[in-house]
């Protein structure tokens, strides 16, 4: 990764009301099994077959922790893309999403801030064609950086 030149993703300028961005995902157990052994969440609801059974949901549930993971992972690598910086979100999950489901997730610019350089964007997340996840992000998009040849010839007149 060092000395690998990567691309940033959209600057503030470069992005406009309306842009988007889509993905599907399918919930694995590997993906589930990574979640609990990083946060070390043993809640039965999310991998208790015979106890989620026993809930109004009927079979273990997706964590919501793993919901905004996706939804944020996208933010950070296509929309705005590398550089941004996830200043806040406002989340909702009105709908359990199951084991092996597919969540669909879109993202949305719906308004910029040019005076303190940041965009708010829509979330929502479909499984099972009920909404799963809905909110907002705020976000700071990649800042414009300055080339470092152009600063280390200032000294040059």
């Amino acid at each position: 990764m060092i000395g690998k030149k990567r691309k940033l993703g959209k600057h503030i300028q470069e992005l406009a009301v309306g842009d988007s961005y889509r993905a599907v995902k399918t919930i694995e157990d590997r993906d589930i099994l990574l979640y609990l052994g990083l946060t070390d969440d043993a809640n039965p609801l999310y991998i208790q077959h015979d106890y989620a059974s026993q809930t109004p949901y009927k079979q273990p549930v997706v964590p919501s922790t793993m919901l905004i993971g996706i939804a944020s992972s996208m933010v950070s690598m296509h929309l705005p893309g590398p550089g941004c910086h996830i200043l806040e979100h406002h989340l909702k999950y009105p709908n359990p999403v199951y084991h092996y489901s597919e969540i669909e997730v879109e993202l949305e610019v719906v308004r910029i801030q040019e005076d303190d350089s940041t965009i708010t964007i829509r979330v929502i997340g479909k499984s099972d064609n009920l909404t799963a996840l809905e909110g907002t992000f705020l976000v700071k998009p990649a800042a414009e950086l300055e080339s470092l040849t152009a600063r280390s010839l200032q000294n040059f007149n």
